[in-house]
């Protein structure tokens, strides 16, 4: 069973509350060790002057003077605490108002409790042998002492209560205030995980730990962001360097299959063009992905409603599904339930990737259904075909942009299509999932906070 709590902000509070328990509690044990001793030393110094009274008399007057002083004592009982008691060599008690305890031989000084109706009392007293063989005990009952001590053990106890409320309510706040120092670190991760890659950590000027730990967080961001600078910066390069060569070599092919007439000739030009085409375009979605990955979230976008860009999608690719023998089917919920804060273009754009998919890959004479609902704070996108579908062992490695998507629905191609729909739906905030939709694909699209 788990004792410690998981919560590092709880443990702290716990270690913080412990500790100001503990040295309470050291402390006010030494304080009444300390009180304690001191009212002892009193009791002694008291019985220890009245004993010496007592012995001083014996040795001017006798015994005989030391036993009627003794009783007169006892019988007038100005001192309900004092304690006497004179015995003879042979243990008898001669006279006074307490038997003399079990001691060691030799002993001086003793502590004994004494049973009585209305409670036992603590009795400190001074043994004395005289020169005839009697024992003299001369003591106090530390009645008033105990008392004392008692009053001072309750009123510990009811400040040991104020100090646990006050030792937890400072454990909180401190865990609090440490929790606090390192929410803005674990705000700025966030943010900066969901692609606001600018952003840094604040400093407040104090040159902790803290402000050590964000100095430092910040140093690593910009390392990342110089590093991510570098890599998009030779991207864009090597894609258009290519792609100017790539334009010409197809210009080129253009102009030889116009020359070329041939059946073979022109069915290897076309061939190479359409290759030529495929590069341009891979070349398109690599720097259309590079572009995306470095915006930031769409919070300061404006509001749309993601059913007008459904529909219109549709309307662009029902004539292509048609020829097929393809329907398209629409779920959508009411105007305005639809409504988040996005990019128009980029939406669109994904939605038109996810229907190129699905209508591509579709059998003749099926229908193709696109939903949209809401769930909670977030929308749903789905689309639905009943194609050969993608096995599940293979389905994160769709996202790989250079992974031989379209091998598992019959036709070579990569992953930059699904990879630009994984890019458009993280910066909306969401995510993109592959189910099965026994048979074919369901592409399950969920865009962050809709509406806000």
């Amino acid at each position: 069973m788990r004792v410690m709590p998981r919560s590092t902000s709880a443990r702290l509070a716990l270690a913080v509350t412990a500790s100001f328990l503990l040295a309470f509690v050291l402390l006010g044990i030494g304080v009444h060790y300390a009180v304690s001793a001191m009212l002892i030393q009193d009791a002694r110094d008291l019985v220890r002057v009245d004993a010496a009274g007592l012995v001083e008399m014996y040795q001017d007057d006798g015994r005989a003077a030391l036993l009627g002083e003794l009783r007169d004592r006892i019988d007038a009982d100005e001192d309900p605490d004092a304690v006497y008691a004179l015995t003879a060599p042979d243990g008898r008690v001669v006279a006074g108002n307490v038997a003399l305890p079990r001691h060691h031989r030799g002993a001086r000084w003793i502590e004994f409790t004494e049973h009585r109706a209305d409670g036992d009392l603590r009795v400190v007293a001074q043994l004395q042998r005289l020169p005839d063989g009697t024992t003299l005990l001369t003591g106090t009952r530390t009645r008033s002492q105990d008392r004392f001590l008692g009053l001072m053990l309750r009123t510990a106890l009811a400040a040991l209560l104020v100090a646990a409320t006050l030792g937890a309510l400072i454990g909180w706040l401190t865990s609090r205030w440490v929790s606090h120092r390192l929410s803005h670190l674990d705000h700025t991760a966030e943010r900066v995980g969901s692609g606001e890659m600018a952003l840094r950590a604040r400093l407040d000027g104090s040159d902790d730990a803290f402000d050590r730990l964000a100095r430092r967080f910040n140093a690593m961001l910009d390392r990342i962001q110089d590093l991510l600078d570098g890599v998009r910066h030779a991207t864009d390069h090597i894609a258009h360097d290519l792609r100017t060569p790539l334009t010409r070599l197809r210009n080129r092919l253009e102009e030889l299959r116009r020359r070329e007439p041939g059946v073979e000739a022109g069915t290897q030009l076309d061939a190479a063009i359409g290759e030529t085409d495929q590069l341009l375009h891979s070349f398109g979605a690599l720097l259309r992905l590079a572009r995306i990955e470095a915006q930031p979230p769409v919070h300061d976008e404006p509001m749309l409603d993601l059913s007008d860009l459904v529909r219109d999608a549709a309307e662009l690719y029902t004539p292509i599904a048609a020829e097929r023998g393809i329907g398209l089917t629409m779920n959508l919920p009411e105007p305005g339930v639809a409504g988040l804060r996005g990019d128009a273009d980029q939406l669109f754009q994904m939605l038109v990737n996810l229907l190129d998919n699905a209508v591509k890959y579709a059998p003749a004479d099926t229908e193709v259904g696109l939903g949209v609902q809401r769930e909670r704070h977030a929308l749903v996108l789905q689309i639905d075909d009943r194609g050969p579908g993608i096995p599940a062992a293979e389905r994160e490695r769709v996202f790989d942009r250079f992974h031989r998507l379209e091998a598992h629905r019959g036709s070579p191609g990569t992953g930059l299509g699904m990879s630009l729909v994984r890019a458009i739906a993280h910066r909306h905030g969401g995510h993109i999932a592959l189910l099965d939709n026994a048979p074919g694909l369901r592409v399950r699209v969920t865009l962050g906070e809709a509406g806000g």
